[in-house]
């Protein structure tokens, strides 16, 4: 236990933690539902692309340049950190944030995805 004293005269008077933020749970359910949208619409296009991989593999199709498009994802992904890790970003509550990049990382997979899903049949 650390004397009182001895803790004001190394760092001055205490003084009481700032209150914690309220969470919103609306926002929290917002923010999940588009991420809930974003991990379906990128599962549906990592499946269909691994088939399409693996079909033109066995037709003896080069694969390469098709293995190379899996690097957009991680492109996005990356730029999707580093977007959290931002200062202003940082600030925000962690409800609000993921409600931030939910918004941001859910339309294109799930635009991408609804046009595949009516182009495969």
């Amino acid at each position: 236990m650390v004397n009182p004293d001895t803790y004001a005269a190394l760092y001055g008077p205490g003084r009481p933690a700032a209150p914690a933020r309220r969470e919103r749970p609306v926002v929290a359910a917002l923010a999940g539902v588009l991420w809930a949208a974003t991990c379906m619409s990128v599962i549906w296009l990592a499946s269909l692309f691994a088939i399409a991989v693996v079909w033109g593999a066995a037709a003896g199709a080069p694969v390469g340049n098709m293995v190379l498009w899996a690097l957009i994802p991680v492109g996005g992904a990356a730029a999707l950190t580093a977007l959290a890790f931002a200062p202003a970003v940082r600030r925000l509550s962690v409800a609000g944030r993921m409600l931030l990049l939910g918004a941001l990382a859910c339309p294109v997979p799930t635009g991408l995805a609804v046009w595949t899903w009516f182009q495969t049949g």
